[in-house]
């Protein structure tokens, strides 16, 4: 497929934005007839507007031997069977062809993507397979307030549009104390995937227009957020976080471009650190930015010039370690923000992470610093969930043992009352022993309801209950830095709802009595009795849920029994909540015998 010029999007431009979405999908095929053919058993997608011909091998062979052949007897149904028949619509006739008149037709397959979460549809339907949203969305123009439907209203602040420029920075206002402050640039948005392949890229631009949106929509920013200068990030203040081979691979990445000896096709590329993390020219700047931002709002909320803050950034940093680009990630932001804290008088950081994958590159940039208190929360399945990293028993090295702790779930479809019981039992009782001088989330929402890689179930009212519950630590310094999160309406809800609390206001959320799943609290109790070896605080919550094993009143999650297309999927399917669809669909999957395998949470 040609690679298209690059263009820059702006908020103000997200029709436009919506419209290349659109006809970059409507470009993705292979490349060639012999292309075509030769991957077809991997599962590649028809290009829109291709004709393929259906024909039963079976038929041709009779008829060659002038014979009609009876319908041929059904196999033993294999896993993979069983599991296509589920993931396939609700016609029972579908996966039964053993009376099908077998004839020669043309079948024209066209699809769309979602502007929403990306997932691919085909053109007989108006909402997304996947997520519900509109085939023509309004979700990065407006934000999650965008109408669901066909409607045109629109939000009538959204024409405002959150950049640096023209902005009072933090310097120009009076009682900066009292004021939360958000760090953006829309440099970041450069940074994207240039040549699409099958299937659009989870951690696109789209994702910080449509939390900007949201922000807007709602008068909270322009309005009652500052907006703090954006600059890039200095080499000097990289080396403490990253090797200087891994800064240098970075910036390598600012000369991506190609031309066949033709100034006039001069045009973008993308070089790829591993398969599912991107780099083009503008990507290493970005990079920069995003640390920029999150080191100066760290600096500016130690120093007192600010309350509290918020990184919209992008892009993501916390799989980042110290000579590695990986997981969608390249200078691990929350990192540096540590660093630029403790350069402004901070002794002790705490980073809470709640992106539903482990960072393990912030675990490996700290797991040998006690001013530095590492907590994870993620789905980790025994290891089987990307990244692999973050066992329970994974609680820091030399030294500094304790000072690492990971909350590692077994299972997808995580919610709220898990996520608020685990900080009442677990992350805020470390947190107030520990006593850190300011707080760092990295604050990933793709565990919310709704993502398409985290398949789990927060809502933007448990992440606004679990800010307030750390706005208490550090005498209410704290900053929020933006991490994963690919279902456009759950991030921008999300964020937005978390924007909130840093401006004061009440989550609205009961906790006197928050009952966690079953797998839930085996995962706390797991995480208590080796925790409570550094953490004496520990001791006495351990000993009462372990009396109230056998009496306690679980949650009971409910199991959604809608049945949806089988979809082709891309690469990072293998390291999200659909790595046993991606395995199926692509031949992958080696299941050992007597071994029950996961399935698919979404």
């Amino acid at each position: 497929m040609d690679s298209e010029t690059e263009q820059t999007s702006y908020f103000k431009s997200g029709e436009a934005a919506n419209g290349d979405l659109q006809r970059q999908a409507e470009q993705v095929g292979c490349e060639g007839t012999a292309d075509c053919l030769s991957n077809g058993s991997h599962g590649n997608a028809q290009p829109e507007g291709t004709t393929t011909t259906t024909r039963d091998a079976d038929f041709d062979a009779d008829n060659h031997n002038g014979t009609k052949k009876r319908p041929r007897q059904r196999r033993e149904m294999t896993l993979q069977d069983m599991y296509n028949q589920q993931a396939d619509y609700d016609d029972d006739d579908d996966d039964d062809d053993s009376d099908w008149e077998p004839v020669q037709k043309h079948v024209v397959s066209e699809k769309w993507f979602c502007v929403n979460c990306t997932m691919v549809n085909f053109d007989d339907v108006v909402y997304c397979d996947i997520c519900g949203e509109y085939k023509e969305s309004g979700i990065v123009k407006h934000g999650f307030f965008a109408p669901n439907d066909a409607q045109e209203a629109a939000p009538a602040q959204v024409e405002t549009v959150a950049t640096s420029k023209g902005q009072e920075s933090c310097e120009q206002k009076s009682a900066l104390e009292n004021f939360t402050a958000v760090g953006f640039d829309e440099r970041m948005l450069l940074h994207s995937e240039v040549d699409m392949k099958s299937h659009p890229h989870p951690e696109r631009p789209d994702r910080l227009r449509a939390i900007a949106a949201s922000l807007a929509t709602a008068g909270i920013f322009p309005g009652r957020c500052l907006s703090i200068p954006a600059r890039e990030i200095t080499q000097e203040e990289l080396l403490p976080v990253h090797s200087l081979e891994h800064i240098e691979a970075v910036e390598i990445t600012s000369c991506m471009l190609s031309s066949d000896f033709d100034i006039s096709s001069l045009h973008l590329i993308n070089s790829y650190f591993t398969p599912d993390t991107y780099a083009n020219q503008h990507s290493a700047c970005a990079a920069r930015v995003a640390a920029g931002l999150c080191a100066d709002l760290a600096s500016a909320i130690m120093s007192g010039r600010t309350k509290n803050g918020f990184a919209l950034v992008r892009p993501p940093g916390h799989h980042a370690g110290v000579g590695q680009s990986m997981g969608f990630c390249l200078h691990n932001n929350a990192a540096i923000a540590a660093l630029a804290a403790q350069r402004s008088g901070a002794k002790k950081v705490l980073i809470v992470d709640w992106d539903v994958h482990h960072g393990n590159g912030t675990q490996e940039i700290f797991e040998g610093n006690k001013s530095v208190l590492y907590i994870s929360l993620h789905r980790h399945e025994g290891g089987r969930f990307y990244p692999g990293t973050g066992a329970a028993d994974e609680v820091g090295i030399l030294g500094a043992e304790g000072y690492c702790v990971n909350v590692p779930w077994k299972c997808g479809g995580v919610g709220d009352n898990d996520y608020i019981f685990t900080f009442q039992h677990i992350v805020i009782p470390i947190a107030l022993e520990f006593s850190p001088d300011i707080t760092i989330i990295s604050a990933g929402f793709d565990a919310a309801r709704g993502d398409p890689l985290g398949c789990c179930d927060v809502t933007p009212t448990g992440y606004a209950q679990m800010t307030h519950m750390l706005s208490v630590l550090s005498g209410g310094k704290l900053l929020v830095v933006l991490e994963g999160g690919y279902n456009l309406r759950s991030i921008s809800s999300s964020a937005t709802a978390v924007v909130k609390v840093l401006l004061g206001e009440s989550t609205g959320c009961e906790l006197d009595r928050v009952v966690p799943s079953k797998a839930g609290m085996e995962t706390v109790l797991e995480v208590l009795k080796i925790q409570k070896n550094f953490w004496p605080t520990l001791q006495a919550s351990f000993a009462q849920l372990q009396s109230q094993w056998g009496s306690f009143p679980f949650q009971n999650r409910k199991k959604s029994t809608k049945k949806r297309r089988r979809v082709i999927g891309p690469i990072w399917w293998l390291w999200g909540g659909k790595r046993l669809m991606y395995n199926i669909l692509y031949g992958q999957l080696r299941i050992k015998a007597k071994v029950r395998p996961r399935r698919s949470c979404c």
